[in-house]
């Protein structure tokens, strides 16, 4: 089948992990990604595990280049800038991820490349923005988890050390934001003529991760407290709980879950027990989140309650009666088990990486009638810059 983005052609020079995900997602929904890279190759090449040690594209790169084209440019010389201008010329999109002002130096800015194509789509991605006193700072992800909060957001109690999600959540936020930003734009172009500059950032798209306690501050001043693995709604028993066998995440978070809860658990009395809850709330019509009086003992009477059962079977009671519960699990458990039994319709895609298979998780939605990802996997390095050369009538240099 056709998709969303074919005939769309993306110049990508971009590295590791945010300006990556950004084109995987064009290139996945049909765009002509060309990936500029090193002489040497990006970062990423090099990031290999046991038993890709003589491979140029390990599993980690190719998750995050699948279906793109290599092309290899020293910018640092003017035949190589040369070489991506002249792309850039043929080109829809343009993406980099170098610190602000870097691409400048060789004629590969905004300016310098709408100059050459003014209906371009050109997105930057940067650490702290375009500008700003912070612009030129170099940024990785768990250094931006910690300047705008997100680090002492996770965590027990306000005296406890910051706490860092435990995966790369800005720089795949960012990169989905790219993607977002990229074709919205796009179609503005489309309806009128008009190319557009892209100022996409960490610092930003940790923000719009944190999109509700942040407007809570900049609205009321309201600064976010450390709940651990409490739910977002502050409902008692949107909390986690050690079981005999593990533990168990619930979100009874409304009067009438809270309800259904006790009832498998024999707390009912709770239900009525006006100094544990603000019965008002509990009991007025339509509702609310649930509301504690006494927090501190309501949390003691779930934990105890939950200490002698266990996690699986409380999980398979509470979501059959309308309780939104889950055994904690590890990622790998959990891809096991949803693969195995069905329970999760993952829209999975793999990608044929010489002789081996790539497996991910997706683009994280399915579409009907577009085609699926693409099955073929990264390109080696360099493997499109004769071609690609050879379409653009330059002679190759390196």
């Amino acid at each position: 089948m056709s998709k969303p983005l074919e005939g769309v052609r993306v110049i990508d020079m971009s590295h590791v992990i945010a300006g990556p995900m950004a084109s995987l997602y064009l290139a996945q929904l049909g765009a002509e990604v060309i990936k500029i890279e090193p002489p040497a190759g990006e970062v990423m090449r090099a990031s290999r595990r046991p038993g890709e040690e003589h491979s140029d594209t390990p599993a980690g790169f190719a998750a995050l280049n699948a279906g793109k084209r290599s092309f290899t440019a020293d910018i640092r010389t003017p035949e190589g800038a040369d070489a991506v201008r002249a792309l850039a010329r043929t080109a829809d999109v343009f993406i980099e991820n170098f610190r602000p002002g870097v691409v400048a130096k060789y004629g590969l800015d905004r300016a310098a490349i709408e100059a050459l194509n003014p209906g371009i789509v050109y997105c930057s991605i940067s650490g702290y923005g375009q500008s700003g006193e912070w612009s030129t700072r170099g940024a990785y992800d768990h250094v931006v988890q910690a300047l705008t909060g997100m680090m002492m957001m996770s965590g027990d109690s306000e005296d406890a050390p910051p706490l860092k999600v435990g995966f790369p959540v800005i720089d795949v936020a960012v990169g989905m934001l790219g993607a977002l930003s990229i074709v919205a734009a796009l179609h503005r172009r489309e309806r009128d003529g008009h190319g557009q500059y892209i100022d996409a950032s960490m610092v930003q798209a940790s923000l719009m991760l944190m999109y509700p306690n942040a407007s809570s501050f900049l609205t009321q001043r309201v600064e976010p407290q450390r709940v651990g693995n409490r739910g977002y709604t502050g409902s008692p028993t949107a909390d986690t709980y050690r079981c005999a066998d593990g533990w168990l995440a619930t979100a009874a978070n409304t009067p009438a879950q809270f309800r259904k809860l006790t009832a498998v658990l024999g707390l009912e009395a709770l239900c009525e027990d006006g100094e544990a809850l603000d019965l008002d709330a509990f009991n007025a019509p339509g509702g609310g989140f649930v509301t504690a009086r006494r927090l501190p003992y309501l949390q003691q009477c779930f934990r105890d309650a939950f200490a002698t059962r266990s996690a699986a079977d409380m999980e398979a009671r509470l979501n059959a009666v309308g309780v939104p519960a889950a055994r904690v699990r590890r990622l790998g458990e959990f891809l096991d088990e949803v693969q195995q039994s069905g329970a999760v319709d993952l829209p999975l895609a793999s990608y044929t990486q010489g002789d081996s298979l790539v497996r991910t998780p997706g683009l994280g939605f399915r579409y009907r009638d577009d085609g699926t990802p693409g099955g073929a996997g990264a390109p080696a390095l360099g493997q499109h810059t004769a071609e690609l050369m050879d379409e653009l009538g330059l002679v190759a240099t390196q």
